[in-house]
């Protein structure tokens, strides 16, 4: 080889190892540029997931993020519930078309339930190879490369982002997974003041919310206008469907609803719950929030309760006034919705103990009621005892010290006459003084004899056109029987209910005495009468409750002429079947 050809070789060698030199560099150089823009890229999208505070948006961003980062096809972000299963579950890459074919989103089982158990980065270059893969559900896009890493906020796991089929190559990296578990380190962050944010909007709209049911309890507002306010907003701000409030009934282990709105209202609230309820009566005696997930699969309900139809999360709050609960205040969403989290939860315990107090003091205004009207009645019955008897008496006294001067007998028989009207009118007056002490004018229920015929009576007012006259004489409060009194005041019913239905009358006078053991009621109406051969199986009904008492029915005209006359008459001493 001569030395012209030596010297061109070694030319050569040095330029061919410079080339190799400036490519590698330039390969380091886009590599170093790469990395660049990929750490850029992180940071933009660590930005772009903290400048949200509303929760979902940061939840969809930190998935769109981690798909671009990655450069992956499809992505998700699934969060844990309190069962360790998926409560929520959101995708990036698949269509709403395709999604809707797929049907029922995932719940935790296969791979995304492997990073549920074992919450670690894992990376797959072949789904289907993992012991814990179990293929997809009809109409699922193909999937081969797989990479998933946990999100935490503080101690715990929130859920994790998933992503799959990495585009350009085979398989995600070790670098993917590197800048995957960052973001996921600013997602925890992220998440953790966008619930922080929620959770602050949250009590304030609570705190708005007690101070509008305060001022309206303070307003004198009735009891029902308050629960229903309390149970609007408490719907409103835990996003429930179904809201109601039940509370004890006196003497029972039951709860009846006071209020129930929403879907199936109506039915709801002609429901019973029985105090021994697993679920309710675990609010009740552990005076906290109790929550289910599922209430008609929960094992605390009985199977077929009807309350529980067609909903999903519930959660049941004691309602306590002095210690002890009153009822329950129960939230319900439909089934399928998400559960109630804790921040939904929290807030109730204070918010139903103002229901509490607005049906405490809703029964205390009841009985202040109550009080007033009975002093009133004492007050009219001291007026009338202590003026219009002791008048009505002197009057009587001053007629028979007169008759001694009257020479006329049809003068003294007429003085004689208005005396003995004068006893009567003092003996009904000191009967109606007797009637407003003993009662106290509060429901029919508790009235008696004489409070509930008045009733009657003002009931058939519509119907007729005009009021019945009712005039009441003796004790008929004290002397009559339970059952007597129930037997009357359908005897009653039934004559109005004939004068309104068949007799055309245009005035009814009714007269209920009770004297010497005996309970008669008199109805007289100046209709057309009975006619002849007309169907008397109301009236049958009216002579066999006078049978079974020992008491006779009579019918016939009214002494004027025309209308009707109906006399039932029983014992007031003994009640026989």
């Amino acid at each position: 080889m001569s030395g012209e050809e030596q010297g061109g070789s070694g030319q050569q060698l040095p330029k061919l190892r410079l080339d190799e030199l400036l490519d590698e560099l330039q390969a380091r150089i886009d590599a170093a540029r790469g990395t660049q823009d990929r750490v850029h890229s992180l940071l933009e999208a660590v930005l772009s997931v903290g400048r949200e505070l509303d929760l979902p948006q940061v939840l969809r961003r930190i998935v769109e993020a981690a798909v671009v980062l990655v450069n992956a096809e499809y992505g998700a972000l699934g969060v844990i519930g309190d069962d360790s299963r998926l409560s929520e579950f959101l995708t990036v890459g698949i269509g709403e078309e395709r999604r809707a074919e797929i049907g029922e989103l995932p719940s935790g089982h296969g791979i995304l339930g492997e990073l549920i158990r074992h919450p670690e980065p894992l990376r797959l270059p072949e789904l289907s190879d993992h012991p814990a893969s179990y293929g997809f559900p009809a109409h699922h896009p193909p999937m081969h490369s797989f990479l998933g890493v946990p999100i935490r906020v503080r101690d715990r796991v929130f859920g994790n982002i998933y992503l799959t089929e990495k585009r350009g190559a085979a398989e995600f990296d070790a670098e993917d997974e590197s800048v995957l578990s960052t973001l996921a380190v600013a997602a925890g962050v992220a998440i953790e003041n966008a619930r922080l944010y929620e959770e602050t909007r949250l009590s304030e709209r609570w705190l708005r919310a007690s101070a509008e049911v305060t001022s309206t309890l303070l307003s004198g507002t009735s009891g029902v206008e308050v629960l229903e306010l309390i149970v609007g907003k408490a719907r409103e701000i835990a996003s429930a469907d179904v809201g109601m409030i039940a509370e004890y009934v006196t003497g029972a282990e039951e709860l009846r609803p006071v209020l129930a709105v929403g879907p199936n209202a109506e039915r709801r609230s002609g429901l019973v719950l029985s105090a021994q309820d697993g679920f309710v009566a675990a609010a009740l005696t552990t005076a906290e929030p109790v929550a289910s997930a599922d209430i008609e699969r929960d094992a605390r309900t009985g199977e077929g309760e009807s309350q529980w139809a067609g909903l999903g999360p519930v959660v049941a709050v004691p309602l306590g006034a002095g210690g002890k609960a009153r009822g329950v205040l129960l939230l319900g969403r439909l089934a399928g919705r998400t559960p109630f989290s804790e921040s939904d939860i929290g807030p109730l315990l204070g918010f139903a103990g103002q229901a509490a107090l607005a049906l405490e003091l809703d029964e205390r205004r009841r009985d202040a009621e109550k009080i007033a009207l009975l002093q009133d009645r004492d007050r009219i019955a001291r007026d009338l005892h202590d003026l219009a008897i002791q008048r009505l008496f002197a009057a009587g006294m001053t007629l028979q010290s007169t008759q001694r001067f009257v020479d006329h007998p049809e003068a003294v028989e007429r003085l004689s006459r208005t005396v003995d009207d004068l006893d009567d009118t003092i003996k009904i007056i000191r009967s109606t003084i007797f009637g407003l002490r003993a009662h106290g004018g509060g429901t029919k229920e508790d009235s008696g004899l004489r409070g509930r015929a008045s009733e009657a009576v003002k009931a058939c007012a519509t119907s007729l056109g005009f009021a019945p006259a009712l005039r009441v004489e003796g004790l008929v409060d004290t002397d009559v029987p339970g059952e007597v009194a129930d037997h009357a005041l359908a005897v009653l019913g039934e004559a109005l209910s004939n004068a309104v239905r068949h007799s055309g009358a245009h005035s009814v006078d009714i007269h209920l005495q009770c004297a010497r053991g005996e309970l008669a009621l008199t109805v007289t109406d100046d209709g057309c009468g009975v006619p002849a051969g007309v169907a008397r199986s109301g009236l049958k009904n009216l002579e066999d409750r006078a049978r079974s008492l020992g008491g006779t029915l009579t019918l016939g005209e009214r002494p004027q002429g025309g209308g009707t006359r109906l006399v039932w008459r029983v014992p007031t001493g003994s009640a026989r079947d």
